[in-house]
């Protein structure tokens, strides 16, 4: 048996408010061409199909195209909720979709009720176990309030019904968690309870393959403990990772062998740093002139319209970070003092060059000044337009 693991799709997330949806699609498109070539039998996703409770109306059209084309492979389809769905959303009509072979799994209740399938070997029992929230779950489970418990629990169950199953049953779970052993990233929300999210892998033992989501990169715990991570990357943090699943095959006694199949990349991530003079002249640079960037200026002196002329090199510019060389730590001052015998234009003045680390200019001393004697006259702020009003943009861009 053929089982494609996948999970973290995050339908509907964007990057440094990039809309995402047509990469998206064009993995999902990846994904189901995946299983046309290399014959799978079971798609398997270890949750956090959407990311959101309230995904937009384009976003679930997205999901159930792309649910409707795997299932029209002949694939079964295998899918739990991850920490970023709505069990009851996601949930709806599962009962009825089992008819078509897709198999939605929300509901703690049915954690020792498998997806049974069969092949030439015999029977395999998936047991797609939902995220399970410590603070609603473990009350019903009879366990403590902790990652670990209510995960012990419900494999307690599995193993139970497992137990009871034809011998030489082959045996798949799919658990949505943050592993000991496992890599995270800056894209991942903390599922920490009281500051322990850990769960040992030891907690899986008995099973021929644990299909783990959540973790955002594609790594191996153990020969059959692995995360296919997400199949785009949602932070910068991600830089290093290669996208993509695992395709994983059962054989008569069990696991047989895990393939990565890496997954198609939209446009690369690159993170840049250095002088901005070195970084618009330096040749080593050209890769990252077509991928969405994370550049940290090491200027001493922030540069004027730093933004514009990063992006007059790198147009994909995402992230601007200042770090400058040698910057030492000032004095540490209360707010009080700071500010104490200064009139409000000198506090917005000394607030631009605290940032930036250069005085303000005698245009953007006029621009605060007339920002400042309108807003005590209740006028409404004009936001500059940078093409129409650098010096403008550039207070503002400072101070936002």
């Amino acid at each position: 048996m053929r089982i494609l693991h996948t999970s973290d799709w995050h339908l509907g997330r964007s990057f440094h408010r990039v809309d995402l949806v047509q990469a998206q699609a064009d993995v999902l498109d990846h994904l189901v061409g995946v299983v046309r070539s290399e014959g799978v039998d079971v798609v398997l996703v270890a949750g956090d199909v959407y990311d959101r409770a309230l995904p937009p109306v384009d976003v679930v059209a997205l999901l159930d195209d792309a649910l409707a084309r795997l299932a029209a492979t002949g694939a079964a389809v295998v899918l739990s909720s991850g920490n970023h769905d709505s069990p009851r959303r996601l949930g709806f009509a599962a009962r009825l979709l089992e008819a078509a072979r897709v198999h939605v799994r929300t509901d703690h209740e049915r954690l020792a009720e498998p997806v049974l399938l069969e092949d030439r070997n015999g029977p395999v029992a998936i047991y797609p176990l939902p995220y399970l929230e410590p603070a609603l779950v473990a009350d019903p489970l009879g366990a403590a309030r902790s990652h670990t418990a209510v995960l012990q629990a419900a494999m307690s169950r599995v193993r139970e019904d497992l137990a009871a199953r034809p011998a030489g049953t082959r045996s798949v779970v799919a658990a949505h968690a943050f592993v000991a052993g496992g890599a995270g990233c800056d894209s991942e929300r903390d599922i920490s309870v009281g500051g322990v999210g850990l769960v040992p892998a030891a907690v899986f033992d008995g099973v021929d393959y644990v299909a783990l989501g959540h973790l955002h990169g594609r790594q191996r715990l153990a020969d059959a403990v692995r995360y296919s991570g997400s199949p785009l990357a949602y932070s910068f943090s991600e830089t290093a990772h290669t996208k993509g699943c695992w395709l994983v095959e059962l054989g008569p006694r069990g696991l047989a062998s895990v393939e990565p199949v890496d997954a198609p990349v939209a446009r690369p991530l690159a993170r840049l740093r250095g002088r901005l003079e070195d970084l618009l002249t330096g040749p080593g640079h050209e890769p990252a002139e077509r991928a969405w960037c994370q550049v940290t200026l090491t200027d001493p002196e922030r540069p004027a319209e730093a933004m514009r002329r990063v992006r007059s090199r790198f147009p994909h510019t995402l992230e601007l970070r200042f770090a400058p060389e040698g910057g030492g730590a000032a004095p540490e001052q209360t707010y009080a003092s700071r500010v104490a015998g200064r009139d409000d234009l000198s506090v917005c003045c000394g607030f631009l060059e605290h940032v930036r680390g250069r005085a303000a200019s005698a245009e953007e001393v006029g621009l605060l000044r007339s920002g400042l004697e309108r807003g005590r006259l209740a006028e409404p702020l004009r936001v500059p337009d940078p093409a129409a009003d650098p010096a403008g943009a550039e207070v503002w861009e400072a101070a936002g």
